[in-house]
Protein backbone atom coordinates (compact mmCIF):
# COMPACT_ATOMS: atom_id res chain seq x y z
CA UNK A 1 0.00 0.00 0.00
CA UNK A 2 1.27 3.48 -0.90
CA UNK A 3 2.70 5.41 2.05
CA UNK A 4 1.04 8.67 3.03
CA UNK A 5 2.46 11.97 1.88
CA UNK A 6 4.34 13.64 4.74
CA UNK A 7 4.39 17.43 5.01
CA UNK A 8 7.38 18.85 6.89
CA UNK A 9 6.40 22.21 8.42
CA UNK A 10 8.95 24.89 9.29
CA UNK A 11 7.78 27.95 11.25
CA UNK A 12 9.86 31.07 10.64
CA UNK A 13 9.86 34.67 11.81
CA UNK A 14 12.10 37.33 13.24
CA UNK A 15 11.86 37.51 17.04
CA UNK A 16 8.40 38.97 17.60
CA UNK A 17 5.39 38.36 19.79
CA UNK A 18 2.98 39.17 16.96
CA UNK A 19 2.85 35.66 15.37
CA UNK A 20 1.88 34.19 18.72
CA UNK A 21 -0.48 37.03 19.62
CA UNK A 22 -2.35 36.49 16.36
CA UNK A 23 -2.13 32.68 16.57
CA UNK A 24 -0.57 32.44 13.12
CA UNK A 25 1.28 29.17 13.61
CA UNK A 26 -1.44 27.64 15.77
CA UNK A 27 -4.25 28.39 13.31
CA UNK A 28 -2.23 27.39 10.24
CA UNK A 29 -1.22 24.15 11.95
CA UNK A 30 -4.78 23.28 12.93
CA UNK A 31 -6.10 23.76 9.39
CA UNK A 32 -3.16 21.93 7.85
CA UNK A 33 -3.67 18.95 10.17
CA UNK A 34 -7.37 18.82 9.20
CA UNK A 35 -6.58 19.00 5.49
CA UNK A 36 -3.91 16.33 5.72
CA UNK A 37 -6.20 14.03 7.70
CA UNK A 38 -8.82 14.38 4.95
CA UNK A 39 -6.29 13.52 2.24
CA UNK A 40 -4.55 10.67 4.05
CA UNK A 41 -1.39 12.73 4.60
CA UNK A 42 0.50 13.48 7.80
CA UNK A 43 2.32 16.48 9.28
CA UNK A 44 5.67 16.75 11.06
CA UNK A 45 6.80 20.10 12.47
CA UNK A 46 10.38 21.22 13.12
CA UNK A 47 10.84 22.07 16.81
CA UNK A 48 12.62 25.40 16.33
CA UNK A 49 11.93 28.61 14.39
CA UNK A 50 14.98 29.25 12.22
CA UNK A 51 16.36 32.77 11.84
CA UNK A 52 19.53 31.97 9.88
CA UNK A 53 20.81 29.47 7.36
CA UNK A 54 22.26 26.91 9.76
CA UNK A 55 19.05 26.82 11.80
CA UNK A 56 17.02 26.48 8.59
CA UNK A 57 19.10 23.52 7.49
CA UNK A 58 18.72 21.91 10.88
CA UNK A 59 14.94 22.34 10.69
CA UNK A 60 14.84 20.85 7.19
CA UNK A 61 17.00 17.90 8.20
CA UNK A 62 14.65 17.19 11.09
CA UNK A 63 11.66 17.11 8.72
CA UNK A 64 13.44 14.98 6.14
CA UNK A 65 14.54 12.51 8.81
CA UNK A 66 10.86 12.19 9.71
CA UNK A 67 10.07 11.24 6.11
CA UNK A 68 8.93 14.60 4.72
CA UNK A 69 8.11 14.58 1.01
CA UNK A 70 7.27 18.29 1.00
CA UNK A 71 8.72 21.19 2.99
CA UNK A 72 6.24 23.93 3.86
CA UNK A 73 7.72 27.18 5.15
CA UNK A 74 5.09 29.09 7.12
CA UNK A 75 5.85 32.77 7.53
CA UNK A 76 4.59 33.78 10.94
CA UNK A 77 6.19 37.18 10.52
CA UNK A 78 9.02 38.67 8.49
CA UNK A 79 11.54 35.90 7.76
CA UNK A 80 15.25 36.39 7.15
CA UNK A 81 16.48 35.82 3.61
CA UNK A 82 19.08 33.34 4.90
CA UNK A 83 16.27 30.98 5.81
CA UNK A 84 14.69 31.13 2.35
CA UNK A 85 18.10 30.89 0.66
CA UNK A 86 19.03 27.71 2.53
CA UNK A 87 15.69 25.96 2.17
CA UNK A 88 15.48 26.73 -1.55
CA UNK A 89 18.75 24.85 -2.17
CA UNK A 90 17.27 21.59 -0.86
CA UNK A 91 16.00 19.62 -3.91
CA UNK A 92 12.67 18.41 -2.56
CA UNK A 93 9.19 19.79 -3.30
CA UNK A 94 8.65 22.97 -1.31
CA UNK A 95 5.95 25.51 -0.53
CA UNK A 96 5.87 28.88 1.22
CA UNK A 97 2.77 30.21 2.99
CA UNK A 98 2.03 33.69 4.27
CA UNK A 99 -1.13 34.92 5.94
CA UNK A 100 -2.78 38.35 5.54
CA UNK A 101 -2.27 41.13 8.07
CA UNK A 102 -4.64 40.88 11.04
CA UNK A 103 -5.32 44.64 10.83
CA UNK A 104 -5.05 47.12 7.98
CA UNK A 105 -4.21 50.26 9.97
CA UNK A 106 -1.70 51.41 12.52
CA UNK A 107 1.63 49.61 12.92
CA UNK A 108 2.17 46.69 10.55
CA UNK A 109 1.98 43.48 12.56
CA UNK A 110 3.46 40.67 10.47
CA UNK A 111 4.87 42.00 7.16
CA UNK A 112 4.17 38.53 5.79
CA UNK A 113 3.42 39.17 2.13
CA UNK A 114 6.69 41.07 1.65
CA UNK A 115 8.49 38.15 3.25
CA UNK A 116 6.75 35.70 0.92
CA UNK A 117 7.70 37.87 -2.06
CA UNK A 118 11.32 37.89 -0.89
CA UNK A 119 11.33 34.12 -0.36
CA UNK A 120 10.11 33.43 -3.89
CA UNK A 121 12.55 35.93 -5.38
CA UNK A 122 15.50 34.44 -3.50
CA UNK A 123 14.45 30.93 -4.55
CA UNK A 124 14.53 31.96 -8.20
CA UNK A 125 18.22 32.77 -7.89
CA UNK A 126 19.34 29.50 -6.31
CA UNK A 127 16.90 26.87 -7.59
CA UNK A 128 15.86 25.59 -11.02
CA UNK A 129 12.16 26.27 -10.60
CA UNK A 130 11.25 24.37 -13.75
CA UNK A 131 12.73 21.16 -12.40
CA UNK A 132 12.13 21.88 -8.70
CA UNK A 133 9.26 24.35 -8.40
CA UNK A 134 8.12 26.06 -5.22
CA UNK A 135 4.41 26.59 -4.70
CA UNK A 136 3.38 29.77 -2.89
CA UNK A 137 0.26 30.25 -0.83
CA UNK A 138 -1.24 33.48 0.46
CA UNK A 139 -4.39 33.44 2.53
CA UNK A 140 -5.90 33.09 5.96
CA UNK A 141 -6.14 29.53 7.30
CA UNK A 142 -9.95 29.67 7.21
CA UNK A 143 -10.02 30.79 3.55
CA UNK A 144 -11.81 28.20 1.39
CA UNK A 145 -9.71 29.18 -1.62
CA UNK A 146 -6.47 28.80 0.34
CA UNK A 147 -7.55 25.40 1.63
CA UNK A 148 -8.44 24.23 -1.87
CA UNK A 149 -5.01 25.25 -3.12
CA UNK A 150 -3.33 23.30 -0.33
CA UNK A 151 -5.61 20.34 -1.03
CA UNK A 152 -4.60 20.43 -4.71
CA UNK A 153 -0.95 20.28 -3.68
CA UNK A 154 -1.54 17.33 -1.36
CA UNK A 155 -3.30 15.40 -4.12
CA UNK A 156 -0.64 16.23 -6.71
CA UNK A 157 2.12 15.17 -4.33
CA UNK A 158 0.25 11.92 -3.65
CA UNK A 159 0.30 11.29 -7.40
CA UNK A 160 4.02 11.97 -7.56
CA UNK A 161 4.69 9.66 -4.63
CA UNK A 162 2.42 7.05 -6.21
CA UNK A 163 4.65 6.72 -9.27
CA UNK A 164 8.16 7.37 -7.92
CA UNK A 165 10.42 4.63 -6.58
CA UNK A 166 7.91 1.92 -7.43
CA UNK A 167 8.36 -1.52 -8.95
CA UNK A 168 6.61 -2.64 -12.14
CA UNK A 169 6.53 -6.03 -13.82
CA UNK A 170 6.60 -6.31 -17.62
CA UNK A 171 5.24 -9.75 -18.49
CA UNK A 172 5.79 -10.98 -22.02
CA UNK A 173 7.21 -7.70 -23.29
CA UNK A 174 5.56 -5.19 -25.57
CA UNK A 175 2.81 -6.60 -27.79
CA UNK A 176 3.84 -6.91 -31.47
CA UNK A 177 3.85 -3.75 -33.63
CA UNK A 178 3.02 -1.29 -30.82
CA UNK A 179 6.19 0.73 -31.37
CA UNK A 180 4.52 3.91 -30.12
CA UNK A 181 4.26 2.44 -26.60
CA UNK A 182 7.95 1.61 -26.32
CA UNK A 183 9.81 3.15 -23.39
CA UNK A 184 13.04 1.97 -21.86
CA UNK A 185 13.41 0.77 -18.30
CA UNK A 186 16.37 3.13 -18.04
CA UNK A 187 14.20 6.12 -18.85
CA UNK A 188 11.65 5.17 -16.19
CA UNK A 189 14.45 4.69 -13.67
CA UNK A 190 16.05 8.02 -14.49
CA UNK A 191 12.84 10.05 -14.54
CA UNK A 192 10.88 8.53 -11.64
CA UNK A 193 13.15 6.01 -9.96
CA UNK A 194 10.91 3.19 -11.24
CA UNK A 195 12.33 -0.33 -11.38
CA UNK A 196 11.01 -2.62 -14.14
CA UNK A 197 11.46 -6.39 -13.92
CA UNK A 198 10.93 -8.47 -17.07
CA UNK A 199 9.06 -11.78 -16.82
CA UNK A 200 8.46 -14.34 -19.53
CA UNK A 201 4.93 -15.36 -20.48
CA UNK A 202 6.03 -18.91 -19.66
CA UNK A 203 6.31 -17.90 -16.01
CA UNK A 204 2.69 -16.74 -16.01
CA UNK A 205 1.41 -19.89 -17.73
CA UNK A 206 3.54 -22.10 -15.48
CA UNK A 207 2.11 -20.48 -12.37
CA UNK A 208 -1.40 -20.89 -13.81
CA UNK A 209 -0.86 -24.60 -14.36
CA UNK A 210 0.30 -25.05 -10.76
CA UNK A 211 -2.80 -23.48 -9.19
CA UNK A 212 -5.02 -25.88 -7.25
CA UNK A 213 -8.42 -26.60 -8.83
CA UNK A 214 -10.31 -25.82 -5.63
CA UNK A 215 -8.57 -22.45 -5.32
CA UNK A 216 -9.50 -21.60 -8.91
CA UNK A 217 -13.10 -22.73 -8.33
CA UNK A 218 -13.39 -20.44 -5.30
CA UNK A 219 -12.15 -17.51 -7.37
CA UNK A 220 -14.60 -18.32 -10.18
CA UNK A 221 -17.42 -18.22 -7.64
CA UNK A 222 -16.37 -14.73 -6.52
CA UNK A 223 -16.11 -13.52 -10.11
CA UNK A 224 -19.55 -14.90 -11.00
CA UNK A 225 -21.04 -13.09 -8.00
CA UNK A 226 -19.55 -9.77 -9.14
CA UNK A 227 -20.75 -9.82 -12.77
CA UNK A 228 -23.12 -11.82 -14.97
CA UNK A 229 -21.52 -14.73 -16.84
CA UNK A 230 -22.76 -14.58 -20.43
CA UNK A 231 -21.95 -17.44 -22.87
CA UNK A 232 -18.53 -18.09 -21.34
CA UNK A 233 -17.49 -21.70 -20.87
CA UNK A 234 -16.51 -22.97 -17.43
CA UNK A 235 -13.07 -23.77 -18.86
CA UNK A 236 -12.46 -20.21 -20.01
CA UNK A 237 -13.68 -18.65 -16.77
CA UNK A 238 -11.51 -21.05 -14.78
CA UNK A 239 -8.47 -20.20 -16.89
CA UNK A 240 -9.04 -16.50 -16.24
CA UNK A 241 -9.41 -17.14 -12.51
CA UNK A 242 -6.09 -18.99 -12.63
CA UNK A 243 -4.53 -16.11 -14.56
CA UNK A 244 -5.74 -13.65 -11.92
CA UNK A 245 -4.34 -15.80 -9.12
CA UNK A 246 -1.03 -16.23 -10.94
CA UNK A 247 -0.71 -12.49 -11.61
CA UNK A 248 -1.55 -11.82 -7.95
CA UNK A 249 1.25 -14.16 -6.90
CA UNK A 250 3.73 -12.49 -9.25
CA UNK A 251 2.69 -9.13 -7.86
CA UNK A 252 3.06 -10.24 -4.25
CA UNK A 253 6.38 -12.01 -4.80
CA UNK A 254 7.93 -9.04 -6.60
CA UNK A 255 6.39 -6.25 -4.54
CA UNK A 256 4.96 -4.72 -7.72
CA UNK A 257 2.57 -1.78 -7.67
CA UNK A 258 1.45 -2.33 -11.28
CA UNK A 259 1.79 -4.79 -14.14
CA UNK A 260 2.14 -4.42 -17.91
CA UNK A 261 1.19 -7.66 -19.66
CA UNK A 262 1.31 -8.72 -23.29
CA UNK A 263 -2.16 -10.24 -23.51
CA UNK A 264 -1.70 -11.42 -27.11
CA UNK A 265 -0.77 -13.40 -29.17
CA UNK A 266 1.15 -15.89 -27.01
CA UNK A 267 -1.64 -16.56 -24.51
CA UNK A 268 -4.03 -17.52 -27.29
CA UNK A 269 -1.59 -20.29 -28.28
CA UNK A 270 -1.00 -21.51 -24.72
CA UNK A 271 -3.22 -21.96 -22.75
CA UNK A 272 -5.77 -20.56 -25.24
CA UNK A 273 -7.28 -17.57 -23.47
CA UNK A 274 -7.53 -13.84 -23.43
CA UNK A 275 -6.80 -12.69 -19.85
CA UNK A 276 -8.97 -9.56 -19.86
CA UNK A 277 -11.16 -10.77 -17.00
CA UNK A 278 -8.04 -11.51 -14.95
CA UNK A 279 -6.89 -7.93 -15.51
CA UNK A 280 -10.32 -6.60 -14.53
CA UNK A 281 -10.39 -8.74 -11.40
CA UNK A 282 -6.99 -7.56 -10.13
CA UNK A 283 -7.96 -3.95 -10.80
CA UNK A 284 -11.37 -4.27 -9.16
CA UNK A 285 -10.48 -6.42 -6.14
CA UNK A 286 -6.77 -5.87 -5.50
CA UNK A 287 -6.50 -2.31 -6.78
CA UNK A 288 -3.50 -3.34 -8.91
CA UNK A 289 -3.32 -1.61 -12.31
CA UNK A 290 -2.74 -4.01 -15.19
CA UNK A 291 -1.87 -2.40 -18.53
CA UNK A 292 -2.61 -4.58 -21.51
CA UNK A 293 -0.32 -5.03 -24.52
CA UNK A 294 2.77 -4.44 -22.40
CA UNK A 295 2.11 -0.70 -22.12
CA UNK A 296 4.55 0.45 -19.43
CA UNK A 297 3.66 4.14 -19.64
CA UNK A 298 0.02 3.12 -19.48
CA UNK A 299 0.83 1.37 -16.19
CA UNK A 300 2.65 4.48 -14.92
CA UNK A 301 -0.36 6.63 -15.86
CA UNK A 302 -2.64 4.18 -14.08
CA UNK A 303 -0.53 4.47 -10.93
CA UNK A 304 -0.78 8.26 -11.06
CA UNK A 305 -4.55 8.07 -11.60
CA UNK A 306 -5.00 5.62 -8.74
CA UNK A 307 -3.04 7.87 -6.38
CA UNK A 308 -5.28 10.79 -7.38
CA UNK A 309 -8.68 9.09 -7.16
CA UNK A 310 -8.13 6.05 -4.94
CA UNK A 311 -9.30 3.69 -7.69
CA UNK A 312 -7.67 2.13 -10.75
CA UNK A 313 -8.56 3.93 -13.96
CA UNK A 314 -9.69 2.45 -17.27
CA UNK A 315 -7.01 1.87 -19.92
CA UNK A 316 -8.82 2.75 -23.16
CA UNK A 317 -8.43 3.63 -26.82
CA UNK A 318 -9.95 6.69 -28.46
CA UNK A 319 -11.89 4.42 -30.75
CA UNK A 320 -14.51 6.26 -32.78
CA UNK A 321 -15.05 10.02 -33.10
CA UNK A 322 -18.55 10.85 -34.31
CA UNK A 323 -17.68 14.22 -35.82
CA UNK A 324 -21.28 14.97 -36.82
CA UNK A 325 -22.66 14.63 -33.31
CA UNK A 326 -19.51 15.68 -31.46
CA UNK A 327 -19.29 12.45 -29.43
CA UNK A 328 -16.17 10.35 -28.85
CA UNK A 329 -16.30 6.63 -28.08
CA UNK A 330 -13.65 5.57 -25.57
CA UNK A 331 -13.38 1.78 -25.54
CA UNK A 332 -11.20 -1.22 -24.96
CA UNK A 333 -11.79 -4.90 -25.56
CA UNK A 334 -9.51 -6.11 -22.81
CA UNK A 335 -9.52 -5.52 -19.08
CA UNK A 336 -10.99 -2.77 -16.98
CA UNK A 337 -12.42 -2.66 -13.43
CA UNK A 338 -16.16 -2.96 -12.85
CA UNK A 339 -16.99 -0.04 -10.57
CA UNK A 340 -17.97 2.51 -13.26
CA UNK A 341 -20.65 0.29 -14.88
CA UNK A 342 -24.06 1.87 -15.41
CA UNK A 343 -27.30 0.47 -13.96
CA UNK A 344 -27.15 -2.52 -16.33
CA UNK A 345 -24.04 -3.73 -14.53
CA UNK A 346 -21.10 -5.68 -15.90
CA UNK A 347 -20.89 -9.08 -17.56
CA UNK A 348 -18.17 -11.60 -18.30
CA UNK A 349 -18.17 -12.43 -22.01
CA UNK A 350 -15.99 -14.08 -24.61
CA UNK A 351 -13.49 -11.79 -26.30
CA UNK A 352 -15.45 -10.59 -29.35
CA UNK A 353 -12.50 -10.23 -31.73
CA UNK A 354 -10.13 -13.13 -31.12
CA UNK A 355 -11.32 -16.06 -33.19
CA UNK A 356 -13.76 -13.91 -35.13
CA UNK A 357 -14.31 -15.24 -38.64
CA UNK A 358 -12.92 -18.68 -37.81
CA UNK A 359 -14.77 -21.95 -37.48
CA UNK A 360 -14.34 -21.85 -33.69
CA UNK A 361 -15.66 -18.29 -33.47
CA UNK A 362 -15.39 -16.05 -30.43
CA UNK A 363 -14.47 -18.69 -27.88
CA UNK A 364 -11.54 -17.09 -26.11
CA UNK A 365 -12.70 -15.64 -22.80
CA UNK A 366 -13.02 -13.73 -20.80
CA UNK A 367 -13.37 -9.94 -20.74
CA UNK A 368 -15.63 -7.52 -18.92
CA UNK A 369 -18.48 -5.93 -20.84
CA UNK A 370 -19.94 -2.70 -19.44
CA UNK A 371 -21.13 0.80 -20.32
CA UNK A 372 -19.90 3.69 -18.19
CA UNK A 373 -22.21 5.65 -15.92
CA UNK A 374 -23.07 9.14 -17.12
CA UNK A 375 -21.06 11.89 -15.47
CA UNK A 376 -17.82 13.89 -15.53
CA UNK A 377 -14.60 12.07 -16.42
CA UNK A 378 -10.95 12.83 -17.10
CA UNK A 379 -8.73 11.05 -19.63
CA UNK A 380 -4.96 11.33 -19.24
CA UNK A 381 -1.61 9.90 -20.27
CA UNK A 382 2.01 10.35 -19.26
CA UNK A 383 3.57 10.42 -22.72
CA UNK A 384 6.61 11.07 -24.93
CA UNK A 385 9.22 9.07 -23.03
CA UNK A 386 8.01 10.46 -19.69
CA UNK A 387 8.33 14.12 -20.70
CA UNK A 388 4.73 15.28 -21.28
CA UNK A 389 1.24 14.94 -19.82
CA UNK A 390 -1.99 14.90 -21.80
CA UNK A 391 -5.22 15.55 -19.90
CA UNK A 392 -8.75 16.02 -21.15
CA UNK A 393 -11.95 16.64 -19.20
CA UNK A 394 -15.26 15.48 -20.65
CA UNK A 395 -18.63 14.07 -19.73
CA UNK A 396 -19.97 10.55 -20.33
CA UNK A 397 -23.36 10.94 -22.01
CA UNK A 398 -25.18 7.71 -22.69
CA UNK A 399 -26.45 7.18 -26.22
CA UNK A 400 -27.64 4.36 -28.42
CA UNK A 401 -26.12 2.35 -29.83
CA UNK A 402 -23.90 2.19 -26.73
CA UNK A 403 -20.69 1.31 -28.60
CA UNK A 404 -18.60 -1.77 -29.20
CA UNK A 405 -18.54 -4.76 -26.88
CA UNK A 406 -16.12 -4.26 -24.00
CA UNK A 407 -15.55 -1.36 -21.58
CA UNK A 408 -16.92 1.78 -23.22
CA UNK A 409 -18.69 5.10 -23.07
CA UNK A 410 -19.52 8.05 -25.32
CA UNK A 411 -17.90 11.35 -24.27
CA UNK A 412 -18.82 14.95 -25.06
CA UNK A 413 -18.30 18.50 -23.68
CA UNK A 414 -14.51 18.46 -23.89
CA UNK A 415 -11.70 20.60 -22.57
CA UNK A 416 -8.00 19.98 -23.18
CA UNK A 417 -5.43 21.50 -20.86
CA UNK A 418 -8.14 23.65 -19.31
CA UNK A 419 -9.30 25.06 -22.67
CA UNK A 420 -12.74 24.29 -24.08
CA UNK A 421 -12.39 22.03 -27.09
CA UNK A 422 -14.58 20.68 -29.85
CA UNK A 423 -14.28 17.03 -30.80
CA UNK A 424 -12.33 18.17 -33.88
CA UNK A 425 -9.90 19.96 -31.54
CA UNK A 426 -9.51 16.80 -29.45
CA UNK A 427 -8.73 14.69 -32.51
CA UNK A 428 -6.36 17.34 -33.88
CA UNK A 429 -4.57 17.57 -30.53
CA UNK A 430 -4.08 13.81 -30.23
CA UNK A 431 -2.88 13.48 -33.82
CA UNK A 432 -0.82 16.68 -33.84
CA UNK A 433 1.07 15.83 -30.66
CA UNK A 434 1.34 12.17 -31.70
CA UNK A 435 0.08 11.03 -28.30
CA UNK A 436 0.47 7.29 -27.96
CA UNK A 437 -2.56 5.26 -27.04
CA UNK A 438 -3.74 4.11 -24.45
CA UNK A 439 -5.48 6.75 -22.33
CA UNK A 440 -6.50 6.29 -18.70
CA UNK A 441 -10.05 7.39 -17.85
CA UNK A 442 -11.15 8.17 -14.28
CA UNK A 443 -14.37 9.62 -12.85
CA UNK A 444 -14.48 13.35 -12.07
CA UNK A 445 -12.71 16.46 -13.32
CA UNK A 446 -9.12 16.89 -12.14
CA UNK A 447 -7.50 19.60 -14.26
CA UNK A 448 -5.95 21.63 -11.42
CA UNK A 449 -4.49 18.58 -9.66
CA UNK A 450 -3.07 17.21 -12.91
CA UNK A 451 -1.46 20.51 -13.81
CA UNK A 452 0.20 20.70 -10.41
CA UNK A 453 1.29 17.07 -10.68
CA UNK A 454 2.88 17.92 -14.03
CA UNK A 455 4.77 20.78 -12.37
CA UNK A 456 6.15 18.67 -9.53
CA UNK A 457 6.93 15.77 -11.89
CA UNK A 458 8.73 17.89 -14.49
CA UNK A 459 6.21 17.00 -17.23
CA UNK A 460 5.17 19.47 -19.92
CA UNK A 461 1.38 19.72 -20.21
CA UNK A 462 0.24 19.25 -23.80
CA UNK A 463 -1.91 22.13 -24.99
CA UNK A 464 -4.97 22.01 -27.16
CA UNK A 465 -4.32 22.28 -30.90
CA UNK A 466 -7.27 23.95 -32.59
CA UNK A 467 -8.66 22.17 -35.64
CA UNK A 468 -7.81 23.74 -38.99
CA UNK A 469 -8.48 22.86 -42.61
CA UNK A 470 -4.83 22.74 -43.61
CA UNK A 471 -1.62 20.97 -42.57
CA UNK A 472 -0.53 21.77 -39.01
CA UNK A 473 2.23 20.44 -36.82
CA UNK A 474 2.13 19.73 -33.12
CA UNK A 475 4.96 19.53 -30.59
Amino acid sequence: MQEAVTVGVIHASLPSYFPDRHRVFEDCGRVLEELCAGEGARVVTAPERPMNGSEARRAAEFCLAEGADFLLLIHGGFTMGDVAHTLATIPVPMGAWATPEPTLEGDIQLNNFVSLNMTMSIAKGVRDLRQNPIQWYFGAPESAELQQRLRTTLRALAMLKGVTHTRLALIGGLAPTFYNMEVSAGTLKRRFGIDVDAHEIAELTGRMAAIDASQAAAEVEKMAAAATVRDVSDEQLTLNAKAALALRDICDDGGYTALAVSDWPALQVDPGIHPGAAFSWLEEIDGVPVASEGDLLGAVTQLAAKSMTGKVGYLLDMTEPDLEKGDLLMWHGGGGPLYLADDNGAAWINHPMIGRGTEAGACYGTISDLVFQDGPVTAMRVADDVTTLFEMEARVAGRQPSGFTGCRGWLRDFSVGGQAASLEDVVTTVMGHGIEHHFVLVPGHHHEVLMEFAGWAGLRPLERIAARRHLITGS
